[in-house]
């Protein structure tokens, strides 16, 4: 695996990955994640 730097690791809106809405949900082979934006504006990512 070669390493990547800053200016090829890919960067996303929160925003645009949640569609206008405060949480969604990520699939990663079978397990599902919720990521959230708080009042506050941070991210926050469960299982």
């Amino acid at each position: 695996m070669t390493p990547q730097t800053p200016e090829t690791v890919p960067r996303y809106r929160a925003e645009d990955l949640l569609g206008g809405h405060r949480e969604a949900q990520i699939a990663l082979g079978d397990q599902v994640y919720t990521l959230r934006i708080t009042r506050a504006g941070k991210l926050i990512l469960t299982k």
